[in-house]
């Protein structure tokens, strides 16, 4: 599977009763679990996180939002798996979804050993692929460059 999309509403018990919005960490959670889900789907088997970055929240989720994390593979690379992932929300009652955070998310597979193991090579076509495989290898090597 190259992509994933998962939906529920933000709990009210992932903050204090009294919080007016869901933690950043709790969204970055909820990156790395669509994330995780594609990058082991297309694995076909366990997946570790090497790396998730380039957050940058633009609005809050409220509790009782309905939300929606899409995660999409990017581009492959051995046993490295790539990820852009989108997280949307809005009220339940319908109207149009607003833009959260975009990020970046890398995955290895490994075999029972945790050791990593190679995946399927998924290969871009489409223009639209080809530029987000693009911007999320540039993000990758930006990140690491800066370490």
């Amino acid at each position: 599977m190259q992509s994933i999309t998962l939906r529920f509403l933000a709990s009210h018990h992932t903050t204090s009763p009294s919080a007016a919005r869901i933690p950043g960490g709790t969204v970055l959670r909820w990156v790395d679990e669509a994330g995780f889900a594609c990058a082991s789907a297309w694995a076909r088997g366990p997946c570790i996180t090497q790396f998730v970055g380039g957050a940058d929240f633009t609005q809050p989720i409220r509790p009782g939002d309905l939300v929606e994390v899409h995660a999409k593979l990017a581009y492959t690379h051995e046993s490295t798996l790539s990820l852009a992932v989108e997280v949307r929300s809005g009220t339940v009652q319908g109207g149009p979804l607003h833009d959260v955070v975009h990020c970046v998310a890398a995955y290895t597979a490994v075999d029972a050993d945790e050791v990593p193991r190679t995946v399927d090579k998924w290969v871009p076509e489409t223009p639209g692929d080809i530029a987000l495989a693009q911007r999320v290898q540039a993000h990758l090597e930006a990140a690491r460059a800066a370490q």
